[in-house]
């Protein structure tokens, strides 16, 4: 069994061709990987000057055809790994030999170097872009990895290895989750919690837990940092709150518990949460309080054109609306499913019903043959194929097999329609988001009235 891979090589950046041929093939020559030389062989070349003479075929192609090479790739190598305990090395190099001399038909130099310094026995195969004679530029085609691997177990087959099986599509496991870009900010709040959770004697010893997970530090009457990635220094008071300094010295004197969770900064929206300005004035300054109430004003003005725009005049009339387009989302949501489940189903089906089609006069004949075991093994992917679109068929409730056109157009049917549906969807979800940022927004203004006149009434009784 041997896995493989083509890789086109290009020259190194500040390097020439030649230089970076020799990198390339020094590597693949390495002696403490190859027992000493020993597992190295070429065709057209020598292994000792394979970079010299791979620069010479490039020139002798510059006279033939006239055209210079520049940026372009300079070689080809091919990586063929074998299953551990499979195969010998000399036994390796020569079918990796045998798999470059059919891949490349014999029109240009390569050489084969097995490395033994893994588990697995390897193939570097690093043959020249241009071909012996410099008449022609190996061609890089479309598919061209998948041709290898067919001719590599092929090669495998004629030798008595095993080769691996590609699971079909449908059993093949699928990717659901996507790791998400992380920014600079993300990131130092994820490395304070990791310290703060190893319990830092006092700031001091913060700040040399950071320097130890790579941070410049920068002292000072706010102290800032800066990573490895970072163009700036970052304050440590500019990040969210339970970050900051000043939490950050309360978290470690004992008088604050540090709540570790998610980091997110998402995008603006037309309408944002009001700020907190009696909380945030405990920690910030009068110049602070200032902004924050400028900006409670702005973003509650902003809150009182969304409504307008929106008609909603009343608390009830926006208890309606947050409420009604909650439900349009996820009613939208779960068509956007069905349709995907629904799709998937034809997809499946559709392979089912070709398989079924293509399989028909082979389970016919086996039935004439008395189910005959011998007939069974002669035609077992056939039968295989046909009993499995059988089950599918019942799995699926078909009763009548449907034609490949009319599953193909419902297909397309129900794609165009899932298309706009998410469209909708997305503006949909974004207006619900809006709705529910003006409730809140709205729900703290009358909050602040209420507790505005609780204390008036106070400040009366006390008179």
């Amino acid at each position: 069994m041997a896995a493989v891979r083509l890789i086109a090589l290009h020259a190194t950046r500040g390097r020439s061709v030649a230089r970076s041929l020799g990198a390339r093939t020094d590597y693949a020559k390495n002696p403490e990987k190859t027992e000493k030389g020993e597992l190295v062989t070429a065709y057209g070349c020598d292994p000792m000057t394979v970079d010299e003479e791979f620069m010479l075929q490039k020139r002798l192609y510059a006279q033939v055809t006239g055209k210079y090479q520049n940026r372009d790739v300079i070689a080809y190598q091919i990586r063929q790994s074998f299953k551990p305990g499979e195969i010998t090395p000399e036994e390796a190099n020569r079918l990796g030999h045998e798999l470059a001399m059919r891949f490349t038909k014999g029109r240009y130099s390569f050489i084969v170097a097995t490395h033994t310094d893994r588990a697995h026995i390897h193939n570097h195969i690093v043959f020249n872009s241009t071909a012996m004679d410099g008449s022609r530029k190996f061609k890089n085609f479309w598919f061209s990895g998948i041709a290898l691997q067919h001719l590599s177990d092929l090669v495998c087959l004629e030798n008595g290895l095993s080769v691996i099986t590609p699971a079909p599509y449908s059993e093949r496991e699928k990717r659901t989750t996507f790791p998400k870009k992380e920014n600079i900010r993300t990131g130092i709040c994820r490395d304070i919690d990791q310290i703060l959770a190893e319990k830092p004697k006092d700031f001091q010893d913060f700040i040399r837990a950071m320097e130890a997970a790579g941070y410049e530090i920068k002292p000072g009457k706010h102290t800032a940092v800066r990573g490895k990635n970072q163009k700036t220094f970052i304050r440590l008071d500019s990040l969210n709150e339970g970050y900051r300094e000043s939490d950050i010295r309360d978290i470690i004197a004992g008088t604050r518990q540090h709540d570790a969770r998610p980091h997110s900064y998402h995008q603006q929206r037309s309408v944002n949460l009001l700020i907190d300005i009696q909380k945030k004035m405990q920690e910030k300054g009068a110049g602070y309080a200032r902004w924050a109430t400028v900006y409670n004003l702005k973003e509650m003005s902003k809150t009182l054109l969304f409504l307008r725009d929106h008609r909603i005049d009343s608390l009830e009339g926006l208890h309606t609306a947050v409420a009604d387009a909650a439900a349009k989302r996820d009613e939208l949501l779960a068509t956007i499913q069905a349709s995907e489940k629904r799709l998937a189903e034809i997809a499946t089906l559709k392979k089912h019903v070709i398989n079924y089609s293509k399989t028909r006069s082979t389970y016919e004949a086996y039935r004439k043959a008395g189910y005959s075991k011998k007939f069974f093994e002669a035609h077992r992917e056939e039968l295989t194929l046909h009993k499995a679109a059988k089950q599918a068929f019942d799995e699926l409730g078909v009763r009548k097999i449907p034609k490949v056109k009319e599953l193909s157009a419902e297909y397309a049917e129900i794609l165009s329609g899932k298309k706009a549906a998410y469209a909708d969807y997305r503006k949909a979800r974004d207006e619900a988001q809006e709705l529910a940022i003006a409730k809140r927004n709205i729900a703290s203004l009358y909050d602040a009235e209420k507790k505005e006149e609780q204390e008036r009434q106070t400040a009366e009784k006390a008179h």
